[in-house]
């Protein structure tokens, strides 16, 4: 269902408030450079320091700008159950094409607890569902087993992996590759993870490269493998620099840099130190984007 370069899109804010003008522009730059489906909500999108209100609205917007020319997958995961739940109904009814979901973070579930968590949003919300697993952030490794048992269920189509194990990655898709869509969670293993039967990248460069991100993926596709190699290499300083600090500080900071948002983060987000700023901009600049 889903494949290609896909963004994890950022929420530009302008005076602590969502910047709904730029927010709509860089979702253009988006779709004109080929990106295949935007994800609003997600960890670059902030989705932490968002208000209920707020986090529904940056859904609606994505939504409406889009108007159906590329999936939307909002992302409307949680800790609690109940508030992914009511999250994804608001979604599906403003027109969300699926929701992604991570694992519950801080309480750290069990596998059973990971399984009736997704279940329950599953039953609750008919609507394709993107698992997402990044035990760094989350504390808890959901584990192939785990998944290719949830890909079992309808609403279960890919998974955002994200924990930089290949290992873990293979055995999904050897366990359940019939059943879910291997995404790469992680700009720095989007090449291998292609080569184990993965279809593509959730992108954090994509938000400041997002042609250079899509060219990559369909070079693989079309079986030029030297081509998305080379590409690959091109592109793996830049996904380097986006993790100088916590992600989203670096991307912000680059489409700032690129004239296309505020330099604006919400606390416990803050500034770059200078010393990574100035490594930063030298990878920014090598690269021909500042």
């Amino acid at each position: 269902m889903f494949s290609g370069s896909i963004v994890a899109i950022v929420t530009p804010f302008k005076d602590g408030q969502v910047d709904e003008e730029a927010y709509r522009e860089l979702i253009e730059f988006q779709i004109t450079n080929g990106t295949r489906a935007i994800v609003p909500c997600g960890t670059t999108g902030e989705s932490a320091t968002l208000n209920v209100a707020e986090h529904a609205r940056v859904i609606d917007i994505a939504i409406e700008a889009v108007n159906k020319r590329v999936p939307v997958i909002a992302g409307t995961g949680g800790n609690s159950t109940s508030e992914a739940i009511e999250l994804s109904q608001h979604a599906k009814k403003a027109g969300a094409d699926a929701t992604l979901q991570v694992a519950p973070y801080y309480n750290k579930p069990t596998q059973e607890g990971l399984y009736r968590h997704f279940k329950a949003i599953a039953e609750a919300v008919p609507l394709p569902q993107v698992l997402y697993n990044v035990p760094g952030r989350t504390s808890v490794n959901m584990l192939p087993e785990t998944v290719a048992r949830l890909a079992e269920l309808p609403e279960v189509v890919a998974i955002k992996e994200a924990s930089g194990n290949l290992g873990q990655m293979a055995e999904i898709v050897r366990l359940a590759g019939e059943n879910i869509t291997l995404l790469s969670g992680d700009d720095n293993v989007t090449l291998p993870v292609l080569s184990l039967g993965g279809k593509g990248v959730i992108s954090v460069i994509a938000n400041i490269v997002p042609k250079d991100s899509a060219d990559l993926v369909a070079a693989w596709e079309e079986g030029r493998v030297t081509d998305a190699t080379a590409r690959f290499y091109r592109l793996f300083p830049l996904c380097q620099a986006m993790f100088f600090e916590t992600n989203p500080i670096p991307v912000k900071t680059s489409l700032a840099l690129m004239g296309k948002i505020q330099d604006e983060m919400r606390l416990p987000l803050c500034p770059m130190a200078p010393a990574n700023l100035d490594r930063l901009k030298k990878v920014l600049t090598d690269y021909g984007l500042i």
